[in-house]
């Protein structure tokens, strides 16, 4: 695997012959919500990949990134030293700009103990028409580190898109782990998120996702917490709404196995015209001092609200729009 740390492929300066498609990239990931000038600050590592080109690699002291293409996509590996503190977000973007094609993304995180990080990850898709999108991550938390991993995602208006993001998730003593999976611009086509974790001792897990689906959009979400060690607490969120034809599914299992784990699984979705909206919450306790709880809410918006916002000008579209988007935040 070779290491991607020449100067010249940081985003502000892309390899020779890759100018117009790391551009077009980089508006790709403006459109997913973020900022391309960040991409060029000396002090923040990141990684840009298009289909199966790495356009862009930049580490910084205590964060290395190993990148190679694959016939379909990249293998990345990116570790993060014990003991670090990284002051800035790691920036990361993946994305398909044409509108057809197939990325598959083999990544493995290797966070080091005592080590702080956060990962700001844009995936963006914006002419997706028949386009297909996996992603398959290892995921290590040290003793005592901590990982925040933020992931924003826009997949156009047509709804041509499959995404399957497929992560198993480590977290050793004392670690803290949070992952948060937005996606609620545009349409969301085919959405398939499962995640497994397993937490140790003290170790602090935090598993959101954020989804708004619209037209015969399908959102599934698979969780999945093993509170494997004593003191071990975990909380699944997921607020999701979907309107017209779509579907979404959770189904979130989480496990107290060890004395003191505390695990809550927490769902809401909001239902609109014809759409469907499930939730499969399962509870496993082999221990009789964990404790594993859970809720679910599943309904329209609430109508006094919706009143309130229609007397002020709005639409019913617009006043339903908004309350759910304030849900989603």
């Amino acid at each position: 695997m070779t290491q991607t740390n020449s100067p010249r492929q940081h985003a502000g300066q892309a390899a020779p012959g890759w100018s117009e498609e790391l551009e077009a990239m980089l508006d790709a990931y403006r459109q997913a919500g973020g900022d391309p000038d960040a991409l060029k600050i000396p002090e923040v590592a990141t990684l840009v990949v298009s289909g199966n080109q790495v356009l862009a690699s930049h580490p910084i002291a205590g964060v290395h990134m190993e990148a190679e293409p694959l016939e379909h996509g990249v293998r990345a590996r990116i570790v993060v030293d014990a003991g670090t503190q990284v002051k800035h977000p790691v920036h990361l973007c993946f994305g398909v700009v044409p509108a057809e094609g197939i990325q598959q993304i083999e990544s493995e995180y290797q966070i080091g103990d005592g080590a702080k990080v956060q990962f700001l990850a844009h995936c963006s898709f914006p002419n997706a028409v028949h386009v297909e999108h996996r992603m398959n991550a290892h995921i290590h938390v040290g003793k005592n580190a901590s990982l925040n991993y933020t992931e924003e995602h826009y997949h156009g208006q047509t709804g041509g898109i499959e995404v399957r993001p497929i992560s198993k998730i480590f977290v050793d003593e004392g670690g803290q782990f949070t992952s948060s999976m937005v996606l609620t611009r545009g349409r969301i086509g085919v959405l398939e998120v499962d995640y497994v974790v397993d937490a140790e001792k003290d170790a602090v897990v935090e598993l959101v996702t954020k989804a708004f689906g619209s037209g015969d959009d399908h959102v599934k979400v698979l969780e999945h917490l093993r509170l494997n060690g004593e003191n071990a607490r975990g909380l699944a969120k997921s607020r999701i709404a979907v309107k017209e034809q779509a579907v979404s599914e959770v189904n979130t299992m989480a496990e107290g196995n060890a004395v003191g784990a505390r695990g809550h699984m927490d769902c809401t979705e909001i239902v609109r015209d014809q759409a469907i909206a499930m939730n499969n919450p399962v509870v496993k306790v082999s221990n009789a001092r964990a404790q594993v709880t859970h809720e679910a809410a599943i309904g329209t918006v609430n109508r006094k609200e919706m009143e309130t916002l229609m007397a002020r000008g709005l639409d019913e579209d617009e006043a339903v729009d908004l309350i759910i988007r304030a849900m989603i935040r």
